[in-house]
């Protein structure tokens, strides 16, 4: 059976997308804990 390259890139094209949303998530996730924690700090010191 050929392999149509197109359907071959268009394959490793979206398993690299897949891959790149988790660690966009993953960066959001620590972003959002910082910005918690820089308010937590805020609060407590009366600001």
């Amino acid at each position: 059976m050929k392999k149509n390259p197109f359907l071959v890139a268009g394959l490793g094209l979206m398993a690299l997308m897949a891959a790149a949303c988790n660690t966009v998530e993953g960066a959001g996730q620590d972003v959002e804990a910082t910005g918690e924690e820089i308010e937590e700090t805020a609060n407590e010191a009366g600001a």
